[in-house]
């Protein structure tokens, strides 16, 4: 036998050779460039963290304290990497735990592999120990999910996975692995997918919508561009700028499409939707031309939609054919990839400028300025404000800080005034509004962003919803700086019984524990301030302070965020007190 023979029979015998399911799991996920697994054991998905001991050295997995942080972490490692996160968790609570963040995931297009262990396939509906239904639990909240009952559909299963998460719309996808198919040998081979029959991810850019789209945009008196999330994730940052520039169109984002564009360029006017900047959402009613780049209409954007830009032709650039038409009729629909779309429409539009009716804008930020901007910034008594704190913070980073926050009050004070400079900094549930989101979210995003500065900004009440991962971040030594913003209160929702049910404020005040306390007892630094005149030093201290550590700082109970679109109400409804 000569040698190519030799080596012919050895590949082959390598190819063949039998692993069991659990690795072939580990190597799949190898395969798809996968580095860190964020996930809690538990006796369904044994086996594959048995293999995992022996790929310690080419998957770094980081043990939560709870699997919704786990999947949290996945999303922030996603949103700043565009990559897609991964997780693990067993059957039953395991998995149930993760639903939240999965449906988070889905409405904000974050593209996740979530592997669930399972009960042995011959136990499937016989309510065996830790068995739930997670394919059926998960369907309405997944891209797609598969329960894998033999170790031959693992690297199927897998490839088909990753393929589905992170093209066209990204997304969540969940495989579920029985017990017995991840201890099962098989001959194991891994073919990464690039093409499944049906799913047809990136539609096809048709030049006749360009066309329309751009004698639309040429003829416009006062055009305006809604930028969404979409830009980011289809990586179109720098197309948007040239479109805009070339154009002088003014840009506004929604709260998913932030740090999309620097907020100082001279022609981004503002941030969209119930909290949004004063001009930014009534010029919507005002444009004659509206070109929407991957955005979905949220409800908290378009508020009443019967009053919603009427007066306006609207252009919807969007990769998901489900969300055209969907809230808002349009004019020209542009089915395509925000890149794409933006790549073929810059050399169809005119160079012109818009002075005047950007000048518009401009005269509305004064007022926004004169009305709360400056008294919330610089205010010269009382409790400390929110925004002071965020503006603060801003400047000290440069905006440059990758900024995750939970929701409620602070979530939105957060994003109006930290002045994002660069792309795929600002982490928000967006969607669907998940409380304990960010401190997990934060720890995913700094294993992903390992060398910038993350900032997670939450309330009292949020931080408390995911507070053990503190204990993820010690062990990690994961160097994120944990900003608490304290009003005792349940503050969103407290503002909302203010101005709409007469000061009732019904179980929203909250009895908290001693926050730097309990963040010591992790060995986590940590301080306190509720003096402005401590302010500025416990800002920079903290900031300057290696590894996480953490600032609660007690701010003004009442404090109202304004401006504010109530529910239900036009956005030309938009109060600023």
């Amino acid at each position: 036998m000569n040698t190519s023979t030799l080596t012919l029979a050895k590949n082959k015998t390598d190819n063949s050779k039998k692993i069991k399911g659990s690795e072939a799991v580990l190597k799949c996920l190898i395969a798809e460039g996968v580095e860190t697994i964020f996930g809690y054991p538990g006796g369904a998905i044994m086996p594959i963290y048995d293999s995992l001991y022996h790929y310690q050295n080419k998957l770094n997995h980081i043990l939560t304290r709870h699997e919704q942080g786990a999947v949290h972490a996945a999303q922030g490692m996603a949103r700043v990497t565009r990559k897609t996160g991964v997780c693990f968790a067993t059957s039953g609570p395991g998995a149930t735990n993760l639903i939240t963040g999965i449906a988070d995931a889905q409405i904000d297009s974050t593209p996740l592999v979530c592997i669930t262990g399972q009960v042995p396939s011959h136990l499937l509906g016989t309510d065996a120990f830790q068995e739930t239904d997670v394919i059926g639990i998960s369907m309405p909240v997944t891209k797609w999910n598969y329960q894998v009952t033999r170790a031959e559909e693992i690297p199927f299963a897998i490839a088909r996975a990753f393929y589905i998460a992170n093209t066209g719309r990204p997304g969540p996808v969940l495989i579920d692995i029985t017990k017995d198919a991840q201890i099962t040998e098989f001959d194991f081979e891994y073919d990464k997918c690039e093409k499944i029959r049906s799913y047809h991810p990136y539609p096809e850019l048709r030049s006749g919508d360009l066309k329309a789209a751009a004698n639309l945009i040429n003829k416009s008196k006062k055009p305006y561009i809604l930028l969404g999330q979409g830009v980011q994730l289809s990586g179109a940052e720098k197309e948007l700028i040239q479109f805009a520039e070339k154009t002088g169109i003014p840009m506004a984002s929604t709260l998913m499409g932030l740090s999309g564009v620097p907020v100082d360029h001279p022609l981004y006017v503002g941030y969209l939707g119930m909290h949004g900047n004063y001009g930014a959402n009534i010029k919507t009613n005002e444009c004659d031309v509206l070109i929407a780049i991957g955005m979905r209409f949220d409800d908290r954007v378009t508020g009443d939609l019967k009053k919603y830009a009427k007066q306006a032709k609207v252009i919807h650039i969007e990769i998901d054919p489900s969300e055209i038409d969907k809230n808002v009729k349009t004019t020209i629909a542009i089915n395509a990839d925000a890149k794409q779309a933006l790549t073929g429409l810059i050399p169809l539009v005119n160079s012109a400028r818009y002075a005047e009716w950007i000048e518009e804008f401009r005269v509305c930020d004064v007022i926004e300025h004169n009305k709360v901007i400056d008294a919330e910034t610089h205010p010269v008594s009382g409790q400390i404000k929110m925004a002071e704190v965020i503006s603060k913070i801003s400047a000290l980073t440069f905006g440059e800080a990758v900024v995750v926050t939970d929701v409620g009050q602070h979530q939105m004070v957060a994003n109006r005034y930290y002045q994002f400079q660069n792309s795929l900094s600002c982490i928000t549930s967006g969607g669907l509004g998940t409380m304990g989101f960010a401190l997990p979210a934060a720890m995913g995003a700094k294993v992903g962003q390992p060398s910038r500065d993350v900032i997670a900004i939450i309330g009292d009440g949020g931080f408390q919803m995911t507070i053990q991962e503190l204990g993820t971040i010690k062990q990690n030594d994961l160097a994120v700086k944990i900003l608490v913003l304290n009003n005792n209160f349940l503050g969103m929702v407290r503002q909302w019984q203010q101005l709409f049910f007469d000061k009732r404020y019904s179980f929203t005040e909250l009895d908290n524990p001693d926050f730097q306390l309990i963040t010591k007892g992790y060995g986590i630094s940590a301080q306190k301030v509720s003096e402005r005149i401590n302010l500025d030093q416990a800002i920079h201290d903290w900031l300057s302070c290696e590894g996480p550590a953490l600032l609660e700082v007690v701010v003004d109970q009442e404090e109202n965020v304004f401006p504010m679109v109530p529910s239900g109400a036009s956005v030309s409804d938009i109060r600023l007190d």
